[in-house]
């Protein structure tokens, strides 16, 4: 089971996050935590998403623009990663003269 975190435990928990970042981040969509009544729940990933964040907005000195786009890319290569990992799994699957025949066509490539 995930852990869940409010906003004060995020604020703490990120050390270099301001409550004002943090909705910011929020309304701006580059982090969505998930809602419980009136309340924001962020999970383990939010806050590394955060930490990220802060990172690329204070050290590299990233405007909110700037920001929505690398946070994109990053998002599109997590996805990619993953496809590829079912892509491979799927792969192992086959029978080995099949993925013999698919390694030999990627190779001449």
């Amino acid at each position: 089971m995930s852990e869940r975190f409010f906003e004060d435990d995020v604020v703490m928990s990120v050390t270099r996050l301001t409550r004002t970042q943090l909705v910011q981040f929020i309304d701006t969509e580059l982090v969505k935590p998930q809602r419980d009544g009136g309340r924001y729940v962020f999970h383990r990933i939010d806050i590394a998403r955060l930490e990220l964040l802060c990172d690329l907005s204070q050290d590299l000195d990233l405007d909110e623009a700037a920001l929505g786009v690398v946070i994109s890319l990053i998002d599109q290569l997590h996805a990619a990663r993953d496809d590829l990992a079912k892509i491979a799994g799927a792969l192992d699957a086959l029978p080995p003269d099949v993925r013999a025949s698919i390694d030999g066509a990627l190779k001449q490539r």
